[in-house]
């Protein structure tokens, strides 16, 4: 039976890093893992995948549309499937192996196998049984579905079917307007197939800014995305290569069906902690099935923590990140602290969606006086030479005392400019703050320095 300062279960994102900082910390640490490689969902079968078919996708819009007016001519390029699935895995392996690098780097053991809690302080994997002062439960979250829609990842696929499909479908349709269904409609558009996203609500994106819910969906049409808004799907039916998805529009209950040769659900996710034993542990859960923890990530339990998707909070893979450094500070007698108003969204579609912070609708319900500065992309010279001009950054503010209260952009880069005004809010900046600092010119943050001014007496190039 060997002996740990630290077991973490699950590697991905929130585990790894939870992990690599228990051992930086002097903590002997172990990470349990029963895939054949290290970072979870976000590395094997989701945030990493997808973006390299992003990218590989948004180069070949790129070349159909606007390399021509750039004076590079010549035939667009035709897609291999087969290499870019290929490129798509090498991807995966690169970052899965750097993870395993670092495991060694940190004196990290690898428990391979499937990890359970048998009682407190023991951690069970196959047939062997190790003893941990504390466990990290990471076990990350799964695809949800909806009732009468069956799952078998050949015709009817979640995230991790649509990153591994034998071939381009030529009908699409996507259930649900969140990111992992806008990310992968937007790669299978960009590719030919003709993509309709069904969605129960009103409007893309729930939670978004109103504003850029209504521009990044007309962005959307423009690049060949169809929309069934207010649609409640009732059922799928799938033979071996096609499917048929039926629908009932909430406005008036007529019923509706649509062919598709490959239907993706994207409606979300749920916690995962199938096997870990946590009824017979004891460990309290809330309503929606996710582990209870305290502000230190401690579950009912003692010596028992819990951080990323199967807690409370927004599912993103730099969440859990934030709270395994934190819980390990924690355990090591430090103090680990998530500012959780301060945590940026990004969208990964062309064009980039980013937002952190409150929302015009959340000050509004809250009754917070506001003011908000805005500014176009089609006033930066830099997005306009590279036909990235659509779209906009908002600053929301206080009304009173110009602290920035959330932001909010739509255009070129939107994920790398967010972290400006994140980094700001964290120090509790001002607009004023953003507006007086010097921004490079020509570069995409000068649109955030610009909607900054905005807030104050006017940009200058608007």
């Amino acid at each position: 039976m060997s002996t740990y300062d630290v077991i973490v279960i699950g590697s991905g994102p929130g585990g790894y890093v939870a992990a690599i900082r228990c051992a930086q910390l002097g903590l002997k640490t172990a990470c349990v893992e029963g895939r054949e490689t290290l970072g979870g969902t976000c590395l094997n079968v989701g945030c990493i995948p997808s973006k390299a078919l992003l990218h590989a996708s948004h180069m070949l819009h790129e070349a159909e549309h606007n390399f021509a007016e750039m004076g590079l001519k010549g035939k667009s390029p035709s897609v291999d499937w087969k290499q870019m699935l290929a490129y798509k895995d090498s991807t995966i392996d690169t970052n899965t192996k750097g993870i395993e690098f670092l495991f060694k780097k940190n004196k990290i053991d690898w428990l391979k196998g499937w990890g359970s809690i048998p009682e407190a302080g023991k951690v069970k994997v196959g047939d062997e049984v190790h003893e941990a002062k504390n466990i990290i439960i990471a076990t990350g979250s799964e695809a949800s579905s909806l009732p009468g829609v069956e799952v078998d990842e050949k015709v009817v696929v979640t995230s991790t079917g649509a990153l591994e499909l034998g071939k381009v479908p030529k009908k699409m349709v996507v259930i649900g307007a969140g990111v992992i269904g806008l990310e992968l409609g937007s790669v299978y558009a960009r590719l030919g197939s003709e993509v309709t996203v069904v969605e129960f609500l009103d409007a893309i994106t729930p939670g978004m800014d109103p504003e850029v819910q209504k521009t990044f969906q007309r962005m959307l049409k423009k690049q060949g995305l169809n929309f069934i808004m207010g649609a409640a799907v009732q059922k799928t039916e799938a033979t071996k290569t096609k499917a048929k998805v039926h629908y009932k529009l909430r406005k008036d209950d007529s019923e509706h069906v649509i062919d598709a040769d490959v239907v993706l659900v994207a409606t979300g996710r749920k916690p995962y902690h199938d096997g870990v034993g946590l009824d017979a542990l004891g460990v309290e859960m809330t309503k929606r099935g996710q582990i209870a923890v305290n502000d230190h990530w401690a579950t009912s339990v003692s010596g028992v923590y819990a951080i990323g998707d199967v807690i409370e909070g927004p599912m993103l893979a730099h969440k859990a990140e934030d709270e395994g450094m934190a819980v390990a500070e924690v355990i090591a007698g430090k103090h680990g602290h998530v500012n959780y108003g301060v945590i940026p969204g990004v969208i990964y579609t062309h064009p980039e969606v980013a937002s952190v912070g409150e929302t015009e609708a959340t000050l509004k319900e809250a009754g917070h006086a506001y003011k908000v500065g805005k500014f176009s992309f089609m006033g930066n010279a830099r997005a306009k030479a590279v036909f990235a001009g659509d779209g906009f950054v908002k600053i929301i503010v206080d009304k009173d005392s110009d602290r920035i209260l959330g932001a909010h952009i739509i255009g070129p880069g939107a994920g790398d400019l967010i972290h400006e005004v994140c980094v700001a809010m964290e120090f509790g900046a001002s607009a004023q703050d953003l507006a007086m600092t010097c921004h490079a010119h020509p570069t995409y943050s000068e649109a955030v320095r610009e909607a900054a001014l905005a807030c104050g007496d006017g940009p200058i190039h608007m």
